[in-house]
């Protein structure tokens, strides 16, 4: 029933901290999530805030989901969007994109706090060159799917009869719940491979107690149902399995390490030339960027 658990493994990026959980050694993707990070919970004072500089991606898909504070998305299509708690930012790479993430001016003037999830969907190898674009949707806009003390907001793909309204590229969900103390609700079993994660509080799955900080990843064929022992807040996500490997090199992810090589070099090559003419190009209103790792 459970083929495996992950502790994240906590990161101090500087006034906030990252638990990273995928991928380890054990466990590259899950479904098509090949990267899942909790950003937080951070508390940031006046005039501070995250500055994550332009950097490039390929061959994924990034999705932003926040449960607390905001955070301001630059990208080379030109786009400039806040997301807010509730709300999906989805950002197709494909053949390459750059963007930005910074803490906006307003929050920035006043405080504030962050916290939420980011992932990486990896994309079908048919789909890894695709043009880039962005998508956001209002929390709104998202369906909810409710049982006896349990909420659930469905972010990507389809669960329990409703589908989100994401452009998604292979079979997936992903779910936020909110489970009150003793409730228990019956997994969704539609999807080949599927992981919990517990943001907050404390559930049970196979006589087994779970706390905050782990995931735990089910076999394929398990039929499961989940107690919740103290209020808790899940990310529930999988999907199917995609054909073949994929490989990682810091923001880059391909199913080709040829592909990688070039991602690599054009990066370099682009920051050389100062975005000028090149591969890729700087976000609209930015003039920094992040080098090209050397491992």
């Amino acid at each position: 029933m459970i083929e495996m658990t992950i502790s994240g493994r906590a990161k101090d990026l500087g006034g906030f901290s990252v638990r990273r959980l995928i991928p380890v050694a054990k466990k590259r993707l899950v479904g098509p999530f090949i990267f899942f990070d909790h950003i937080g919970p951070a508390e940031f004072e006046p005039g501070t805030g995250i500055d994550v500089r332009p950097h490039p991606h390929i061959g994924l898909a990034t999705v932003t989901y926040l449960f607390d504070g905001e955070m301001d998305h630059r990208d080379t299509l030109g786009v400039h969007k806040t997301i807010k708690p509730g709300d999906v930012n989805w950002m197709t790479a494909g053949r390459g994109i750059v963007h930005s993430e910074r803490t906006g001016e307003t929050a920035r003037a006043a405080g504030h706090k962050l916290h939420g999830i980011q992932t990486w969907v990896a994309l079908p190898t048919e789909d890894e060159e695709t043009d880039p674009f962005f998508s956001h949707h209002a929390s709104g806009e998202l369906p909810e799917i409710e049982m006896d003390g349990v909420k659930m907001h469905l972010i990507l793909g389809s669960a329990y009869g409703k589908t989100s309204p994401v452009k998604v590229f292979s079979p997936i969900f992903y779910l936020h719940v909110e489970s009150e103390s003793g409730s228990v609700f019956k997994l969704t079993d539609e999807h080949e491979e599927r992981a919990v994660y517990v943001v907050s509080g404390e559930i049970e799955i196979d006589g087994r107690l779970f706390g905050e900080g782990e995931m735990i990843v089910l076999d394929d064929e398990a039929s499961i149902g989940i107690r919740t022992v103290k209020t808790a807040c899940l990310m529930i996500c999988g999907g199917e399995k995609l054909a073949g490997d994929r490989h990682i090199f810091w923001n880059f992810v391909s199913s080709n390490k040829d592909r990688l090589e070039k991602a690599k070099a054009d990066w370099k090559a682009s920051a050389d030339a100062e975005f000028e003419n090149s591969a890729f190009a700087l976000p609209p209103g930015e003039t920094e960027h992040i080098p090209l790792p050397e491992s």
